[in-house]
């Protein structure tokens, strides 16, 4: 099957119902959302401006060449909490990150994938000036743009098999730099980690392509098409299941599964609830071998 671009798809829909329209280049709209409760004294009464710091970073630089429209823009969301801080502004934090992409024929979204990182360290002062700069490592400011990368590879991979290759190739120089600089967080781990180092080097490798497939399929080729006809969307839908079966059983870590399912779960549960009872059976057999963790979710399959 011919896979096309995801600006290219988004592009000729909006097209074919509007007509002609202008397009701007930012790819993120974005909320940050800051929990500074931890952080207290007179000399961090500013803190409070790093929301709107990062917001306008992320939502404001132009991430790729591709053209976007307002409503095309990617939904994400970032939770930061701040956790602590030191007398020369070197904070701590925990860190959420989610993103939606709309689903075609409808005015809903699909949420596209929950990301946490629990050691995210960075130095903002007073009127910090963040500048983009894929040159040069800033803790600060590198940190937005692994993750910018990282959910622009999800969500290319979404609308286009393996779409999303060169994003991740560019969150894995964005890695790179971090761990040259030694800053806490960018090490390069032992064994399979569920950090920024695991994801990056999961998502770079062959062996995954498959999964990366299998959320192109699940998308594109079944959730897109589900107001259209829901019989033949489920068929793509089990294919895409049966492909992270069959992808998990044959590499060594669960990490990208683990992060595709926990985002997933109730989706695909909702997709497979008004479906006929072998449909519905075969779904259940399915999910509780390669999802194990949400077998009890999968159970309402069965009613």
């Amino acid at each position: 099957m011919i896979s096309l671009h995801r600006n290219s798809l988004l592009f000729l829909f909006v097209f074919l119902i509007s007509g002609p329209v202008l397009v701007s280049a930012q790819e993120f709209n974005c909320e940050v959302t800051l929990n500074h409760r931890q952080i207290s004294g007179s000399s961090y009464d500013y803190i409070a401006e790093l929301k709107t710091d990062l917001e306008n970073y992320l939502n404001n630089y132009r991430w790729t060449n591709d053209r976007y429209e307002p409503h095309e823009r990617i939904i994400c969301n970032i939770q930061v909490v701040l956790t602590g801080v030191d007398n020369n502004f070197n904070f701590t934090s925990e860190v959420i990150l989610t993103m939606r992409r709309p689903i075609y024929n409808t005015n809903r979204q699909s949420l596209t994938i929950v990301l946490s990182d629990n050691n995210w360290r960075f130095h903002y002062p007073r009127n910090k000036n963040m500048i983009h700069d894929d040159m040069q490592f800033d803790d600060l400011t590198s940190f937005i743009d692994f993750y910018a990368y990282i959910m622009l590879g999800f969500d290319y991979d979404s609308f286009s098999e393996l779409g999303g290759a060169s994003y991740f190739n560019s969150a894995q120089n964005v890695f790179d730099l971090g761990q040259n600089s030694g800053v806490q967080g960018w090490g390069r781990s032992i064994g399979a980690q569920r950090n920024r180092f695991g994801l990056i080097t999961d998502l770079s490798n062959p062996a995954y392509e498959d999964l990366r497939r299998a959320i192109y399929r699940y998308h594109r080729l079944g959730l897109d098409q589900f107001t259209l006809d829901e019989e033949i969307a489920r068929t793509q839908i089990m294919s895409a299941l049966e492909m992270l079966r069959d992808n998990k059983r044959v590499t060594s870590n669960n990490y990208l599964f683990d992060i595709f399912f926990s985002t997933k779960y109730t989706e695909i549960v909702a997709l497979f609830r008004d479906a006929d009872v072998e449909t519905r059976l075969e779904a259940y057999n399915l999910l509780r071998d390669v999802d194990p963790a949400h077998s009890s979710e999968y159970e309402r399959l069965q009613n």
